[in-house]
């Protein structure tokens, strides 16, 4: 070709762009007004807003290194303003752009955010719970800030506990990034949805999977591997899944569950037992019942 030069890459970038813009026009039944999609919210956004969150929880940890409670008070409170004000315009935007069809009441976002706000106080109470459930819980942890730094669990459960309360006032999208961020983090996957006790311990942590049904009562301790999963997802008339549907187990108070095991299925584990390492199970189990694997194949005791 005329003008062509043989350092010249073998790709032409203005064909590229059309090309892809009328890929992108294609998928006319998945997209929005333009208008909002340059307005959906902002991952970016929303690390710096959990980012800030955390340091308003502990802000000894992960906020200012030489303090006192005045200045603790005066950091906390200039933090809390600036980081509420992002929120809220993250619920803005989530709001705006998910398909009114897939929320029943999307609310005001202002009102949403300081309804939030107001329940930070119980989430830094729950979250010292599970801290103390981390210390006591690990015979490795030399002290609380060890816990909090480098623990992924904990990590893990601050977001969690973030991201629940706003599922719980009906935000979408935000609380699924925010459960996102903390996998992408520790390797710990906890939907937004599960509700979760006082004093969980997640030992080690990498791999567990929390579904959006699961109820896991008080002073749960689960270790690395551990699935808490749907065992089938029920469809309507049209063959169409059905959303939030109670579809995964209910772990009550008091329950150890061993790395690698996997329960799948609405059912409940009573409380005080113990799932051994591996095990996989899809029925319910009373209280105070222990499982291994070699009970489940049927092998004899040792």
């Amino acid at each position: 070709m005329v003008g062509k030069h043989a350092e010249d890459p073998p790709w032409d970038v203005g064909e590229l762009v059309q090309a892809l813009r009328t890929a992108r026009s294609s998928q006319e039944a998945w997209r929005m007004d333009e208008a909002e999609q340059r307005q959906r919210p902002s991952r970016d956004a929303i690390v710096r807003v959990v980012a800030d969150l955390r340091a308003v929880l502990f802000p000894s940890h992960f906020g200012i290194s030489e303090f006192s409670e005045e200045s603790i008070d005066f950091f906390v409170g200039n933090t809390l303003d600036r980081t509420l004000r992002q929120l809220e315009e993250q619920v803005r935007r989530a709001l705006r752009y998910v398909p009114p069809q897939a929320i029943s009441a999307p609310g005001d976002p202002r009102a949403l955010v300081g309804l939030f706000a107001q329940r930070l106080p119980a989430i830094r109470m729950a979250l010292e719970h599970d801290i103390r459930a981390a210390y006591e819980g690990d015979p490795a942890a030399q002290s609380r800030s060890e816990v909090i730094f480098c623990y992924p669990g904990i990590t893990a459960i601050i977001h969690h506990r973030i991201a629940h309360e706003l599922y719980r006032l009906g935000v979408p999208l935000v609380p699924r990034v925010i459960s996102e961020i903390a996998h992408g983090a520790t390797g710990i996957d906890i939907h937004p949805g599960a509700q979760i006790g006082e004093r969980f311990f997640i030992d080690h942590g990498t791999g567990v999977v929390i579904g959006e049904t699961s109820v896991i009562g008080n002073r749960v301790r689960v270790y690395q591997g551990v699935t808490l999963g749907a065992r089938n997802f029920p469809r309507d008339g049209e063959g169409v899944l059905v959303k939030g549907a109670p579809r995964h187990p209910v772990i009550e108070d008091d329950v150890v569950i061993y790395a690698g095991a996997t329960i799948l299925g609405r059912i409940t584990i009573g409380r005080g037992s113990t799932i051994g390492g591996n095990v996989w199970l899809t029925r319910s189990l009373p209280p105070d019942s222990h499982i291994a694997q070699a009970q489940l194949r049927g092998d004899p005791e040792p």
